[in-house]
């Protein structure tokens, strides 16, 4: 069994994409360096490292105030297609 060649056929099949068998070899090639990068990160001695936090307290913020409204004729003004008061897009999901 290799672990990197069916992960990355996992992650093909999931993602829908198909792959040819260079691709394949290729993908298994990097995921196996990924892993190997990564377990040596693992015996790095961080036991006097104290974790990151951000402080999100001193993040300044902004109230939060409604601005200048339009109506939806002027947002479908420059709209290269709109039907109904609404924007035709092309379909991207397949059903």
């Amino acid at each position: 069994m290799d672990i990197g060649r069916d992960w990355v056929l996992k992650i093909a099949g999931l993602a829908r994409i198909k792959l040819s068998e260079e691709e394949v070899e290729t993908f298994s090639s990097q995921f196996k360096d990924i892993i190997s990068f990564v377990r040596q990160l693992e015996e790095v001695d961080t036991s006097g490292v104290e974790p990151f936090t951000p402080e999100f307290e001193k993040t300044p913020m902004r109230e939060d105030v409604s601005g200048e409204t339009f109506f939806q004729e002027e947002a479908l003004m420059n709209a290269p297609q709109k039907e109904k008061g609404f924007f035709v897009v092309p379909r991207i999901v397949e059903v």
